[in-house]
């Protein structure tokens, strides 16, 4: 548990040397005009939040808005919800439908922040349920979590279907799909291209909330059942994460 902290540590911070991991090999995803990205927590706020990413995030996608294209983006919780749930169970004994409720809540918060941050094309309304509208009224639509028993994956790929969606961008501090888990395997290697059935077969079939998962094993099942395709990346990198909208060449991996 140490070593994968420090790595969780280190990986959150942007310290973790991924050279070794990363691949030569590059993808390419078509796009319609809606967007759906999970927005990974841990890029908001590693440790402090990161008002420079917002920034540079909110002037990323206002030159896509420009283009026709219109915005999802579903922020995860983050390390601010792994330290709620670190604290509250040091305090107390609790239950995991707690923790979740601690993460549900830390994600909207995040998904405040952003509405904020682009409150110039965003919805003022923050989708926190299921068709809390069936219509999209604004350019960017900020959503977060919504009930215990899943992470913001599902709630990205539940969006994905009621809004007719054939795809999520799944923007984390990670920037692959990974044979091993990344957080405690140096030697983990990247795949690029894989079926969600491969995929699931890496994950628990359980949520545990918390835990550190490409995408959530709820969301997988609904994708794989769906037929939605997820691309992974690192969505620190705004220029790799241009490329993928772009339908350029980029890095990252594509489950489907």
């Amino acid at each position: 548990m140490g070593e994968a902290n420090r790595r969780r540590r280190e990986l959150q911070a942007g310290k973790l040397d991924f050279r070794i991991a990363y691949s030569t090999q590059r993808m390419i995803h078509h796009f319609g005009k809606l967007i759906i990205v999970s927005l990974g927590g841990s890029i908001i706020c590693p440790e402090d939040i990161d008002w420079k990413y917002l920034k540079e995030f909110k002037r990323f996608v206002h030159q896509w808005l420009r283009r026709g294209k219109r915005f999802f983006i579903v922020p995860g919780g983050g390390r601010i919800s792994r330290k709620y749930q670190e604290a509250a169970a040091k305090a107390h004994k609790i239950t995991n439908e707690d923790k979740d409720w601690i993460g549900i809540h830390a994600t909207r918060l995040n998904a405040h922040l952003l509405r904020t941050v682009f409150r110039e094309f965003a919805d003022p309304i923050v989708f926190d349920s299921r068709h809390k509208f069936r219509k999209l009224r604004y350019p960017v639509t900020i959503a977060s979590g919504w009930r215990p028993g899943w992470s913001t994956d599902y709630v990205s790929t539940v969006l994905a279907v009621d809004f007719g969606v054939g795809e999520v961008i799944n923007a984390s501090v990670v920037p692959y799909v990974y044979d091993k888990n990344i957080m405690q395997h140096e030697d983990a290697k990247p795949i690029m291209d894989i079926t969600w059935r491969e995929y699931r077969k890496l994950v628990p079939s359980r949520w545990i909330p918390g835990a550190h998962y490409p995408i959530d094993p709820i969301a997988a099942r609904l994708a794989d059942r769906e037929g939605i395709t997820f691309i992974a990346i690192d969505g620190r990198n705004l220029k790799n994460f241009n490329n993928v909208i772009a339908e350029k060449d980029f890095h990252g991996s594509i489950i489907q």
